[in-house]
């Protein structure tokens, strides 16, 4: 049995589908509306049923878990959750994968006693996830003199996700306005205006370097890495730097004091989508060095629903885990999947317009 919960969610619900999809088995489908995981369930190709399930109710998660072999968690804001689904699922004997948590969740989890057999895996999502697992085939062995990775474009955000967005702050997330060169931070300068390959419109990047790039760094041997969170205009930077300007210290703060931000958030990305129409761009540009095997020095990926895309990100690792292709311990998705694989699978993915190395 593979549990879901966030079934009916942005990714969820494609999460579900896929694993559906795989046939390794029946699912079980959990989130607050019993209702709408029941249409959903009646519409996958494998067995499922429906579950009512509270996050925040220890005995809810307990009875969610049992039976389960894999527990998959959609819902958020995953910057709560942590690990405390992931150990619901352990003490039920089941594996676990998450879209979100990061070094956060990992931590918090690998600080306790994992039992040896389990396995979990966080950050199984678009990004952080895919953004710092695709660029290793750019590196392939060789190392880069720099790499410079481009993620965004104007998806919708969801009430959830606008929180997440808004937690992403703090030395176990990333460092803003900076790049990595030769193992230190240093200051990088946002680009207003400019037209990157595979975007539609031109576009503001806004540098912001990532625990997963500064780990991406040493797994490519990379000497300068440039990460940017991409945006079609500065409504959302804008929405995101007042609030973490009036709540310093958004990890402290409870729900109600972050949702009116949240609110801003969504409706920056709303502006935005209703000005350019909905894409996302993942672009990947390496820099070898002089006299390096020749190889690849550009991936890119598109596609129109970023939080589709983290569902298909997701059922992928919950695949791997599944398949014993990932050993029992505490993972993120960029360190332990397999970049070949990925790609391969979400090239035959229609949510995904276009995946190309060149």
């Amino acid at each position: 049995m593979i549990g879901v919960l966030g079934a009916t969610g942005a990714v969820g619900r494609t999460a579900a589908e896929r694993l559906a999809a795989f046939g390794p088995g029946g699912l079980r489908l959990g989130g607050r509306d019993a209702a709408r995981a029941a249409d959903l369930a009646r519409t996958l190709p494998a067995p499922a049923e429906a579950v009512r399930v509270d996050l925040t109710d220890p005995d809810d998660l307990a009875r969610f878990c049992a039976g389960c072999t894999i527990v998959v968690n959609c819902a958020g804001p995953t910057y709560r959750v942590l690990d405390t689904v992931a150990r619901a699922a352990f003490a039920a004997g089941a594996d676990y994968v998450d879209i979100g948590g990061e070094l956060a969740a990992k931590d918090a989890l690998s600080g306790s006693a994992v039992p040896g057999e389990r396995t979990a895996v966080f950050s199984a999502g678009v990004m952080p996830g895919l953004s710092g697992l695709l660029p290793r085939l750019l590196a392939n062995g060789r190392p880069l003199r720099r790499l410079d990775v481009y993620v965004g474009g104007a998806a919708v955000f969801t009430p959830l996700s606008a929180v997440d967005a808004l937690l992403t702050r703090g030395p176990r997330f990333g460092v803003p306005m900076a790049a990595w060169r030769e193992g230190a931070a240093t200051p990088l300068a946002p680009l207003h205006g400019v037209r990157l390959p595979g975007f539609p419109v031109p576009v503001h990047a806004w540098p912001y370097l990532t625990t997963e790039a500064q780990a991406l760094a040493a797994a490519c041997g990379a000497d300068e890495v440039r990460c940017y969170n991409v945006f079609v205009s500065g409504r959302i930077p804008e929405a995101l730097s007042g609030a973490w300007a009036d709540v310093p210290d958004v990890h402290a703060a409870p729900l109600e004091t972050l949702r009116p931000y949240a609110t801003q958030v969504v409706d920056a990305s709303r502006l935005d989508n209703a000005d350019v129409g909905a894409f996302y761009v993942m672009l990947f540009t390496a820099r070898p060095h002089r006299g390096a095997p020749a190889g690849p020095t550009r991936m890119l990926l598109t596609a129109e629903d970023s939080y589709a895309l983290s569902g298909v990100v997701t059922a992928l690792a919950a695949r791997a885990v599944l398949a014993g292709r990932i050993p029992p311990g505490v993972h993120l998705a960029a360190e332990a999947l397999d970049p070949d694989e990925a790609a391969t699978a979400l090239r035959g993915d229609p949510l995904v317009t276009e995946l190309a190395l060149s």
